[in-house]
């Protein structure tokens, strides 16, 4: 098996995706996991590929987040859409990012990223709240690239 399949199980995997549906209840706000082997590149400018090969730039407000994670070279970038740069500074993911270390560090990955996905919709719902009419534009499932 690779790093990749191995860095969380099944099951971790889909409380991941339970933090996400959660998270995206107080946000019209899209979030993403995307999990990869390895990139000699960037991280944040792999990401932003990455972004953009899951059409994560298709929602109606601009406001995708992904956060991507290169398994062997322990790579973190956590991006926002137009939209969300938008209305937020530079820093802005930060504290999400540090939280999602934090938990790295002492490798509980599902943890940190559960915890990090829940962060991510705190900090998305002050400028792009819940609306009735919202849809679910993007999948929730964790993308493996």
């Amino acid at each position: 098996m690779s790093q990749t399949e191995d860095f969380l199980t099944k099951e971790e995997e889909q409380e991941i995706v339970q933090a996400i549906v959660k998270a995206e209840k107080n946000t019209s706000g899209e979030i993403r996991v995307h999990l990869e082997e390895h990139s000699s590149k960037d991280p944040l400018a792999r990401a932003q590929e990455v972004f953009f090969s899951l059409n994560m730039q298709e929602t109606k407000a601009r406001n995708g987040v992904l956060i991507y994670i290169g398994v062997a070279n322990k790579h973190l970038a956590i991006i926002g859409d137009k939209g969300i740069h938008e209305k937020v500074g530079a820093n802005f993911w930060n504290s999400t990012k540090e939280l999602i270390l934090f938990h790295f560090k002492t490798g509980n990955y599902k943890q940190g990223l559960v915890e990090g996905v829940l962060q991510a919709g705190e900090q998305l719902k002050h400028y792009f709240p819940y609306q009735t009419d919202d849809t679910n534009e993007l999948p929730n499932e964790i993308s493996k690239g």
